[in-house]
């Protein structure tokens, strides 16, 4: 079976060079859209969709994806707490695997459990009205699943550059040394 990290480098490595990714959050009444930038560090909220039904939903969704030449979407999965799928999790599946014939992208599933929730705790330490609430947390939610993404990928991508360069200094000590006295002449 194919690991989180293993499926993000994947998706991502698999990419265009300066493809955008969008990030999706998908709700019953809304959907949140983010979008990175074409170097894949930053994410920014894009757009609430307010959901009328499935054809014109994913018909902004497709321009979009033109407009900023996407490459690739990241779905906020709904998980349990327990980290198991429930309802929501399979409403989410279910309109990803309705979009797919239509909009042929790689998608990614990204755990968004507490993204509203952060997000609205942010927003009210803003102290921004319940208005101005309602109008920017779904795009802000989106905004941080694909942070989250984002974020994950560049710290495995660091993690693998520090560790091949740990594995080549330790090669370069060892051609250090000679087999007959154990280390070179000056």
């Amino acid at each position: 079976m194919i690991s989180r990290d293993d499926e993000l480098v994947a998706f991502i490595d698999g990419l265009a060079p300066r493809a955008r990714l969008m990030g999706v959050d998908l709700g019953t009444k809304t959907i949140g859209l983010a979008l990175s930038d074409v170097e894949r560090r930053i994410a920014t909220p894009l757009e609430t969709i307010k959901r009328v039904k499935f054809t014109p939903d994913v018909g902004r969704i497709k321009e979009l994806v033109e407009r900023y030449e996407v490459g690739g979407l990241v779905f906020g999965l709904p998980l349990n707490m327990d980290g198991t799928e429930g309802p929501r999790s399979q409403a989410t599946r279910a309109f990803v695997r309705n979009l797919k014939p239509l909009l042929p992208l790689p998608i990614l599933f990204w755990d968004e459990r507490m993204s509203t929730m952060v997000v609205t705790r942010t927003l009210l330490d803003a102290d921004a009205s319940r208005a101005k609430r309602a109008d920017a947390v779904d795009k802000m939610a989106a905004a941080y699943i694909l942070q989250g993404a984002l974020d994950r990928h560049e710290r495995m991508a660091a993690d693998a550059e520090a560790a091949e360069d740990e594995a080549a200094l330790r090669a370069g000590l060892h051609m250090d040394k000679t087999p007959e006295d154990g280390a070179l002449d000056d």
